[in-house]
């Protein structure tokens, strides 16, 4: 598959799953199910201003991000837990429209990916 993505890099995919095709498919079912639930707690548990389980979301998200090779994403997620942490409500709210975008654009690239099945 080629590289043209904006958000994704397959080259980290790959590297993952040790280039497995099922595996590759396996992990990508998964975070597109994933998607739609880290969206909605990291927005639902901002609005109840609740950083702890904000924190902990945001480094679930993050992990997750990483293996699709969404580093861009991932630090910024990094960078929500800490500012969960440290109540920098601020900061965190254009962040999570960032992420939530992000996610989308992912969300799309994987889809089509799927549909392609160039892997």
């Amino acid at each position: 598959m080629d590289n043209n993505s904006q958000t994704i890099d397959f080259t980290s995919l790959y590297s993952v799953a040790n280039n497995d095709k099922e595996f590759i498919i396996e992990l990508i079912g998964i975070f597109l199910e994933q998607i739609p639930d880290f969206i909605k707690n990291l927005n639902q548990l901002f609005i109840e201003n609740n950083m702890e389980k904000l924190g902990r979301e945001a480094h679930t998200a993050k992990s997750s991000v990483m293996i699709f090779g969404m580093t861009n994403t991932g630090k910024l997620l990094n960078k929500i837990e800490l500012w969960a942490d440290s109540k920098a409500i601020d900061e965190i709210e254009p962040a999570l429209k960032i992420v939530e975008k992000d996610l989308g654009i992912a969300k799309i690239e994987l889809m089509d990916a799927l549909k392609s099945n160039k892997f």
